[in-house]
């Protein structure tokens, strides 16, 4: 990749609680990459390929989408959104994320765990609706996103604020020096940003190869403390939502990225080196596996949808068209866990009304109660969690 390192001194500190080879002053280079105008690689015809094949599976997966379907788009968000933090190590089950959002919407207080998480859905809502509706995206917007994310997370002070120290990837706790990587500079990381940004904008490249590079690019700059994987992510869905590829549907990419770490972070590094153009052909092949996988499971949950609304017929005295119960269903993939609140909520319905329509759905067997208590009730719509489970681990549904 083209840039260069600039070699610098980190300053002894003689008064540093560590040992003492870490309290001398050492040398390090810090990484600067160019302009992301300077960066699109010539693509081989397989390379090319590929990089049809995932925008058209993108296209595909968002070609069948309309308004009915919208609690479809937030699973997928949901699961792309869950995938990207368990990147970063914050590991949660699906069971127990949905269970703290329930308990969250009933006023209960979730796991720190659980609250980083779902702050990030929280932030990938943020950069797919905000965001990709402004006429230009600026650096404003980058810190929106990551304002959302780390506002539940230990370092929330330092959430939407760019870094003013020099950070690095690997090596010691105490200095740069012998680091895997060390990011630029922080004077370097304002007019990088808005290079980012006008990169964002552009049209010129293909929409795979604009995400890739934007993710790459900004995973280099690491412009902050904290959370750059993430907001990184996040890019990604801005760049495939303002090219127009994914009007409805997010790919959850993460999925497969997480997946494969490993190789996630070898295609990092590489691009940081010569192999720009591997990485644009890696990342293209996680988005197509990523979009043939939402597409199948998007089959999946309208046929157990489907089910439910057949258990529902299938009772003594089924509930008239349009009746409360109808609308629950409906919105059941989107909250796989629901509370009374939610559902009056998102409904619009009554609250009296929502109680007996979700008794009825308890009756059919199409919702299952989380407890005996009446107190902070949630249900848990049944085998939604199962299929949900099953793409977090990027397998193919069971009926595909």
């Amino acid at each position: 990749m083209p840039g260069r390192h600039l070699s610098l001194i980190w300053a002894s500190e003689p008064a540093l609680h560590a040992p003492a080879k870490y309290r001398r002053a050492c040398s390090y280079e810090a990484f600067i990459p160019e302009p992301l105008a300077e960066l699109p690689p010539a693509l081989d015809a397989g390379s090319a390929g590929v990089l049809s094949e995932a925008e058209e599976a993108i296209r595909s997966l968002n070609a069948s989408a309309w308004p009915a379907l919208a609690p479809l788009a937030r699973l997928l968000l949901r699961t792309e959104s869950i995938a990207s933090s368990k990147i970063e190590g914050m590991q949660l089950g699906v069971r127990e994320l949905a269970r703290a959002e329930a308990r969250m919407e009933s006023g209960g207080k979730p796991s720190p765990n659980a609250r980083e998480i779902l702050a990030n859905i929280a932030a990938m809502e943020l950069a797919i609706d905000e965001a990709v509706s402004a006429d230009r995206f600026g650096v404003e917007h980058i810190l929106a996103i990551h304002t959302r994310l780390m506002a539940t997370s230990p370092t929330a002070h330092n959430a939407g604020r760019l870094r003013t120290q020099q950070n690095w990837i690997g090596g010691n706790d105490y200095n740069p020096c012998g680091a895997d990587f060390v990011p630029p500079p922080p004077d370097q990381v304002p007019w990088l940003l808005d290079d980012l940004c006008a990169a964002i904008n552009d049209d010129l490249l293909p929409p795979i190869m604009q995400a890739a590079l934007v993710h790459a690019q900004f995973e280099t700059i690491h412009p902050f403390d904290d959370g750059n994987g993430r907001t990184g992510r996040a890019l990604i869905h801005v760049v495939l939502r303002r090219r127009g590829i994914a009007p409805a549907y997010v790919p959850p990419i993460s999925v497969v990225l997480a997946n494969a770490r490993d190789r996630y972070i070898e295609g990092l590094t590489g691009f940081r080196g010569e192999r720009v153009a591997a990485w644009v052909e890696q990342f293209a092949a996680a988005a197509a596996v990523s979009a043939r996988l939402a597409t199948a499971y998007l089959r999946a949950v309208g046929a157990l949808t489907e089910s439910w609304r057949e258990r529902l017929r299938a009772t003594g005295a089924p509930p008239r068209a349009g009746a409360t119960a109808w609308a629950i269903i409906d919105i059941l993939p989107a909250h796989p866990m629901i509370t009374a609140p939610v559902a009056t909520a998102v409904t619009g319905r009554t609250k009296a009304v929502v109680y007996d329509a979700i008794q009825e759905l308890v009756a059919a067997g199409v919702l299952v109660p989380l407890s005996e208590s009446r107190r902070n009730q949630a249900w848990e719509a049944v085998g939604l969690l199962d299929l949900l489970e099953s793409l977090e681990a990027g397998t193919l549904p069971p009926t595909a």
